[in-house]
């Protein structure tokens, strides 16, 4: 017991919580100076090798000196990926705010499950403030509701299986997916690969998803939506639902919403947007009208663990009507849920949802981020990154050794480098490929690259707050630098 009692002993933890804190706030202010302990530049990604990564913690855990928190945290920045570093613009993870990494702390030390009101009441109500906020910036009605879960490829799942529950025209949920005709989804060729393994598990089969072309641009071609209707049909299944994308993962592009909705209205489909990366844009009224239409949807993913600063995982699936929700999952569990008389009060128990049963105080941590430093930096950031990506745009096109493969509507650039005397786009292809191993490798930059149409791009999605002109113009140099090299070998 003496021992039980040591390890939750509060002046422990305040002594270890003050110690960690320091070594944070130590390397926080390091990462968004690009500099480590010792003054040096920091590689954004160090050097790291998995098997001796493992090797090295395997034999950690059986050193009785690993007990030192605040050593092992420690190790664990030095071998980390520095997202606070300014010279980070690869995947679609920001930064995270400090006061909503606070709130992360709060939530695992109180560790309210949530699966039923009575296991997280002030959690429960957050997510709701929570939910309530997101649906007002959709422009949804006051019938709006919906659920916090972990990540969008949940999410994603959690709407998709209300949309087959709502259109189906049988209970798929009761008598499975092959109670009725076999069902289908229309999704961009862009779409997030979620949507086809969403389509999956609720056994719509390879075939489930029926590809819609995309425009110049990558956005879904509301044109070639008839199309992929009679597609459907004539294998023999019904649509019950479109997905559109509010900032796509490849290239961030914004679907035309409103005429996705009109066709959505005259053929009785479900429209959900996966709107996971770009639906703060909601929040810029300069960018507002990227998500013209949104408040048509009957479902939409927002990630706040993307543009709203927020650490991993805190993904809000809205529906403009709050009973579509329940409709997701609707089954018992008389140890959790009690038995009530009406919908209402039934909607208290999160657990009834979701696909998770035991889940974190996901609205704490949202709720921190919104309210912490308020709505207009969230605003801010939002209107900083897409105006820096255009920057970046128009700075490369005007180089005669670069092409841009769109112009971004959001904060993702997708480029080619051109060194003089390559053509051709296999010998293209690999120039992109070695420059970003190469930039990755010595830990200058970390950016990621993306297929296009069969051509490999370096792809940037600017989401660090602190990134600026003068980090992109050194990405450029950068690329060029190791192109000469590559070449050179």
């Amino acid at each position: 017991m003496d021992r039980f009692r040591a390890a939750y002993d509060a002046e422990r933890f305040r002594a270890e919580a003050h110690r960690l804190v320091d070594v944070l706030a130590d390397y926080l202010g390091g990462a968004v100076a690009g500099r480590a302990r010792d003054g040096a530049a920091l590689a954004v990604l160090p050097a790291t090798d998995a098997p001796a990564l493992v090797r090295e913690w395997t034999a950690r855990l059986a050193d009785e000196a690993a007990g030192d928190v605040v050593a092992t945290v420690e190790r664990v920045l030095a071998q980390s990926n520095h997202l606070h570093h300014p010279r980070y613009v690869g995947h679609q993870v920001p930064p995270p705010l400090p006061v909503a990494a606070l709130a992360d702390l709060v939530a695992a030390l109180l560790n309210n499950g949530m699966a039923v009101y009575e296991m997280g009441p002030v959690a429960t109500a957050l997510e709701a403030v929570v939910l309530r906020w997101m649906a007002d910036r959709l422009g949804y009605p006051g019938a709006a509701g919906g659920v916090l879960t972990s990540g969008g490829s949940l999410g994603n799942l959690t709407a998709l299986l209300a949309a087959r529950q709502r259109r189906a025209g049988f209970d798929a949920w009761r008598g499975g997916a092959h109670a009725g005709p076999p069902l289908a989804i229309l999704a961009s060729e862009q779409a997030h690969y979620s949507v086809a393994r969403a389509a999956h598990v609720m056994g719509f089969g390879a075939d489930g998803v029926v590809a819609v072309a995309c425009d110049d641009r990558f956005r879904l071609a509301p044109a070639d939506l008839p199309d992929a209707l009679r597609r459907a049909e004539r294998a023999g299944r019904r649509a019950i639902a479109v997905v559109a994308s509010s900032g796509s993962t490849a290239t961030g592009a914004y679907d035309r919403l409103p005429e996705i909705a009109d066709f959505c209205e005259r053929h009785g489909l479900w429209l959900h947007v996966d709107a996971a990366h770009g639906a703060a844009a909601a929040l810029a009224p300069r960018h507002r009208a990227l998500v013209a239409g949104i408040d048509r949807a009957d479902s939409v993913v927002w990630d706040a663990h993307k543009m709203m600063l927020v650490p991993a995982l805190v993904t809000g699936v809205v529906f403009r009507d709050a009973r579509s929700s329940g409709a997701a999952f609707a089954q018992e569990a008389s140890y959790l849920f009690a038995e009530r008389a009406g919908e209402t009060a039934a909607s208290w128990d999160v657990g009834e949802r979701t696909v998770e049963c035991t889940k974190r105080m996901l609205g704490l941590i949202a709720f921190a981020a919104i309210a912490g430093d308020g709505e207009g930096l969230l605003r801010e950031f939002v209107e900083r990154s897409f105006s820096l990506a255009r920057w970046f745009s128009a700075m490369l096109r005007a180089a005669p050794d670069f092409e841009v493969a769109v112009e971004p509507d959001g904060n993702i650039v997708c480029f080619r480098h051109r060194p003089p005397g390559i053509a051709g786009d296999e010998a293209l292809d690999r120039v992109q490929a070695r420059v970003r191993s190469a930039l990755v490798a010595r830990g200058s930059f970390y950016l990621v690259q993306t297929r296009l149409r069969g051509r490999l791009f370096l792809r940037t999605a600017l989401m660090n707050p602190l990134t600026g002109e003068a980090e992109l113009a050194e990405l450029a140099d950068a690329v060029r630098v190791a192109a000469r090299e590559a070449a050179s070998l």
